[in-house]
């Protein structure tokens, strides 16, 4: 594989590891006010995303890829409201372990990543155009 061939899989491997972290990202933000729907019941737990090194045989390229899809464990928030459908006997209603600021910043972060990953897809691309050019 050519390096410019492997600089596309390289490119493409981080689009695609920040496209899934988008993706949890905005499962986080789109629950981030529910509740469990009885007493007692755990409303949604904030997921989490982890990445993992993957060695392009082919190429000896260094990629990334999704490594893991967890749940935070920290804390539920409690929300003093004894008119909820879901407070318990001491009128607390548990919310979701998720931080929309912090969810946010996360956001930025990974659209920002994505951003650099299809610039340096952008800029193989017009190598290879120059490559191309310079050989006819």
């Amino acid at each position: 594989m050519d390096p410019l061939q492997s600089i596309a899989r390289i490119a493409a491997s981080g689009m695609t590891a920040q496209t899934a972290r988008l993706r949890i990202i905005s499962e986080n933000v789109a629950n981030a006010d529910s509740t469990g729907s009885t007493p007692g019941e755990d409303p949604f737990r904030r997921k989490t995303i982890s990445f993992a090194e993957l060695i392009d045989r082919d190429s000896g390229a260094t990629l990334v890829e999704v490594d893991r899809i967890g749940r935070d464990q920290s804390d539920f928030r409690l929300d003093y409201d004894p008119s909820h459908p879901a407070a318990d006997e001491a009128g607390y209603v548990k919310r979701p372990n998720v931080e929309p600021i912090i969810e946010m910043a996360n956001m930025r972060e990974a659209s920002r990543n994505y951003e650099a990953n299809m610039n340096m897809f952008e800029a193989g691309r017009r190598m290879r155009g120059q490559m191309l050019d310079l050989l006819k």
